[in-house]
């Protein structure tokens, strides 16, 4: 009877390990992708800007990467919105 009970708090403890790493995982996957999706966009808005001869280019590097990965979308504009304003 003893060995019953230590397996069913065995089996629960493994399903509330495979929970956090499931979460942990779907974190570092979302980071990966905005940071992906970032990077792509950082790419080409510096390319649109520099055909219109606007001399405003974020650089890829790991420091823009790492913002567009936290923040999204919002961290590429974020990176926008400082070089233009130091251009003013």
């Amino acid at each position: 009877m003893n060995y019953g009970a230590i397996a069913i708090v065995a089996i629960c403890l493994m399903v509330l390990v495979m929970g956090v790493l499931k979460q942990r995982a779907q974190i570092v996957f979302g980071f990966l992708a905005r940071m992906a999706v970032g990077g792509i966009s950082i790419y080409f808005c510096n390319y649109i800007l520099a055909k219109q001869d606007i001399s405003v280019s974020v650089g890829l590097n790991p420091v823009s990467l790492l913002t567009a990965g936290t923040l999204g979308i919002s961290g590429v504009a974020l990176l926008y919105g400082i070089l233009f304003y130091q251009n003013l």
